[in-house]
């Protein structure tokens, strides 16, 4: 089956906007779509990298220094290495706006429209984990894939929140170093990848996604500190979605200052294509001030009421989890520290909120808000017990797994493939207990011992078929 035609709409469009160029970019959309993944700085070692570079043949994406193409007839997503968080598979047009925004550790950041987490995972690994990065995605069963994307690349300063841009400005005013803003689009960048994209194209949609925008970039200013940087970013070509949505902000901003914005075109570089530009807030002469005027005009905004906040100190059921989850760390992972600020349990699943997170994210800011996962999921408290999550474990660095009690395998392995089927493996009959299970050195999940057997502990809805 051939590809869908493009709409006439959209070709006469992209000829009046790009004149001589015009065929060149039409006929891009006869290539072969590209295809990338980006590597995960907390594990990829340089001896690492080399080895997946060799294994897939991998070539540089330019924009990105941990990104890289790879050929349509390689899979690395099956890989055990994808199911241990050393890469993420992620468009290259779409590394660039990252890359753009030049996050810093121990930065407070939110990536606003987050699914399915390549800029969340992208920024994360820029700042090695280090600081608060609010990953928010509207969409429930977005927000869920988000999360997983999140857990398997083993981070620990991300909370994914689940709601409308609106809501977190309410509760977030001023508040944010640098903000990503991946907006919903009419995704004409996604043509070569996705038949629907092209059907589903009109002008109206256009028109729709201008408006969404709009909106979601008044909360998005809202919420970016006096002296922050907010990157935005569409994976579509026209003008309104693009420069006119700038423009149009700074006009109503003042404060606001347009830096840079670059296009990726795909009859031009090795990409499917994306737009990103770069905005300033300027410092606020009377910071207090304004952050109390824009709380409250924000609150009146989106009719968000003050309530008492309860105190951070965590409950009698919340401390004995942490307690015992601090007993079994020691016990199986001396190694391993847990950057926390304070401990959150949500019926039995115990969470680490990252330190930075900790003062930001008062019990008052959290009340009433979606949280589809809390900082790092460390594992379960029932019925007075501890059991370590499968998050945990993707958490730990090689070199620290390497000195806990753990099993080896190889990654082009039978263990291998059986582990992520969900199935038993044959174990040491010396071996007892909770036992992390690796690939050539990087945290795969959990196994628990015993008797020459170690019963396998990898999430059922992670495990493959075949």
């Amino acid at each position: 089956m051939g590809k869908p035609q493009l709409p006439n709409a959209y070709v006469q469009y992209m000829r009046q906007m790009l004149g001589k160029e015009a065929d060149a970019f039409i006929n891009s959309y006869q290539q072969p779509r590209t295809h990338g993944l980006r590597f995960n700085s907390l594990k990829a070692t340089p001896e690492r990298l080399q080895q997946v570079t060799e294994l897939f043949s991998l070539t540089p994406v330019p924009w990105c220094e941990s990104g890289y193409y790879y050929d349509e007839n390689q899979r690395p997503g099956k890989h055990a290495y994808h199911a241990a968080g050393l890469y993420y598979i992620q468009e290259p047009s779409a590394m660039s706006a990252v890359e753009m925004l030049n996050p810093q550790s121990g930065e407070t950041i939110l990536d606003l429209a987050a699914a399915p987490g390549g800029k969340t995972t992208h920024i994360a690994s820029l700042i090695q984990d280090r600081g608060l990065l609010i990953s928010n995605e509207i969409h429930p069963a977005r927000a869920k894939i988000l999360a997983e994307n999140v857990e398997r690349m083993g981070l620990a300063s991300v909370v994914v929140t689940c709601a409308a841009p609106g809501e977190l400005a309410a509760r977030f005013p001023a508040t944010f170093d640098r903000i990503m803003l991946d907006a919903p689009c009419s995704g004409e960048g996604m043509f070569r990848k996705d038949a629907d994209a092209v059907t589903d194209w009109t002008e109206d949609l256009v028109t729709l996604c201008v408006n969404r925008q709009w909106d979601i970039l008044q909360d998005a200013y809202t919420m970016l500190k006096p002296g922050g940087t907010m990157a935005y970013s569409t994976c579509t070509f026209n003008r309104e979605e693009n420069e006119g949505m700038m423009e149009r902000l700074v006009a109503a901003y003042p404060d606001l200052t347009l830096v840079r914005t670059e296009r990726i075109w795909p009859h031009l570089n090795r990409g499917e294509g994306h737009f990103v530009a770069i905005l300033t807030k300027a410092e606020a002469r009377h910071a207090n001030i304004g952050e109390s005027e824009e709380s409250m005009s924000t609150a009146k905004r989106h009719g968000k009421k003050g309530k008492a906040g309860r105190q951070n100190n965590p409950g009698k059921e919340t401390q004995s989890a942490w307690d015992a989850f601090i007993a079994w760390s020691d016990e199986h992972m001396p190694d391993h520290v847990v950057r926390t600020g304070r401990p959150l349990l949500f019926g039995e699943a115990l969470y680490a909120l990252p330190d930075s997170g900790a003062a930001l994210l008062s019990d008052e800011r959290l009340s009433g808000l979606k949280l589809p996962r809390a900082g790092l999921h460390v594992g379960d408290w029932k019925k007075g017990r501890f059991e370590p999550a499968h998050a945990l474990a993707l958490s730990i660095a090689p070199d620290a797994a390497a000195r806990m009690q753990h099993v080896t395998l190889e990654a082009d392995s039978d263990l291998t493939a059986a582990y992520l089927r969900g199935e038993s493996l044959p174990a040491d009959a010396a071996l007892k207990g909770w036992t992390l299970v690796t690939v050539d050195g990087l945290p795969l999940g959990w196994g628990k011992a015993s008797g020459g057997q170690l019963k396998n502990r990898l999430p059922k809805g992670l495990r493959r078929m075949q």
